[in-house]
């Protein structure tokens, strides 16, 4: 019976899955492909901004922005410096690691770089 029930359980589950929001992990494998697709770009502040409005974009660029203001707070408060200056700093090294043809905000305009 116990076998019935797990296998009925992860059936329902398989069937809802799709109706469920991403999660990080997601998040963090379609970033390569929504910034090479020109959906999200890097931004000065060290977080993802949406260039290209939908849905999944900003699912992205939400799930892996609270990360990494989650992980900056960390480095600031183990650097004993301000929030916002790591922002930056993080936000300088992303532009800076961008690939050629993605987009980052420069001035409050996107620009592929």
């Amino acid at each position: 019976m116990k076998t019935v029930h797990k296998l009925l359980l992860s059936s329902v589950f398989a069937i809802s899955l799709p109706l469920l929001a991403m999660d990080l992990q997601q998040a963090m494998s379609a970033l390569g492909p929504a910034k090479t697709q020109g959906l999200v770009g890097e931004q000065p502040n060290g977080y993802l901004g949406v260039v290209s409005s939908s849905a999944q974009a900003k699912e992205i660029a939400d799930l892996i922005n609270q990360a990494r203001k989650a992980e900056y707070q960390k480095l600031a408060a183990k650097n004993g410096i301000q929030l916002s200056d790591v922002e930056a700093i993080a936000g300088k090294k992303a532009i800076e690691k961008t690939e050629a043809g993605q987009f980052i905000q420069l001035n409050g305009q996107w620009l592929k770089k």
